[in-house]
């Protein structure tokens, strides 16, 4: 992937706002869930690989969803991000910041957001030429108030944030109505007991209250 097409990955995000993570069990819940994403405006998932499925789902997202931006998530180690790569996936995001599973996804051309939680972890990440970097977990780590600590010496050379872990509809807004914030990520969208239960209409009406919620941001 070039770089145009990393940028224009992170344009999306960006126009989008919100990114559900999603934790999915069975392949069958692939196409219903991005039929509902796709309905409630929200055309945008990442997938993490904390099931056996993970794989087998972005594939057929990516085959049979083209219009859903969808994405790896928990990509730690070399081989998932090889995985994720040639399943299709067109960004991967990991809960920490490992130089060497970086390393592959550049090589891959794979645009990758890694977690950091503090500026030891950004000057980290910016050694590696990394622009967009995942504040994780971000309710646990302080919040939007720390975020805008640690994020504000370098703000001037324009590194953007996507906050996941304790994002919710309730304080996305907190997190949006900061500059250095591209979206956020966050479970509330789709969680395991409605993609279970199957309850798409309901995740389609969260997406369109997200939009909404999101359209406020300060």
């Amino acid at each position: 992937m070039t770089t145009n097409d990393a940028s224009d990955v992170y344009r999306k995000l960006s126009e989008l706002q919100i990114v559900p993570v999603l934790a999915i069990e069975s392949v069958d819940q692939a196409l219903p869930l991005a039929d509902a994403l796709i309905a409630g405006g929200l055309p945008v998932a990442e997938v993490t690989f904390r099931t056996k499925a993970a794989p087998d789902v972005i594939r057929r997202l990516a085959e049979e969803r083209p219009q859903l931006l969808i994405g790896a998530g928990t990509v730690t180690s070399l081989d998932q991000v090889a995985v994720a790569k040639e399943c299709g996936a067109r960004f991967a995001m990991a809960p920490g910041l490992n130089p060497n599973v970086v390393r592959a996804a550049q090589k891959a051309g794979l645009p990758f957001v890694p977690g950091v939680m503090t500026p030891s972890d950004i000057e980290a990440a910016m050694e590696l030429g990394l622009e967009v970097l995942k504040f994780f977990p971000a309710g646990a780590a302080g919040g939007p108030k720390m975020l805008k600590s640690i994020s504000g010496p370098y703000a001037h050379l324009g590194t953007k944030f996507i906050p996941t872990g304790g994002i919710t509809d309730r304080n996305m807004t907190d997190y949006l109505a900061l500059d250095e914030v591209l979206a956020v990520g966050g479970t509330w969208i789709a969680t395991k007991s409605d993609l279970a239960e199957g309850r798409w209409e309901e995740i389609s009406k969260r997406c369109q209250a997200a939009i909404i919620g999101a359209s406020q941001r300060s």
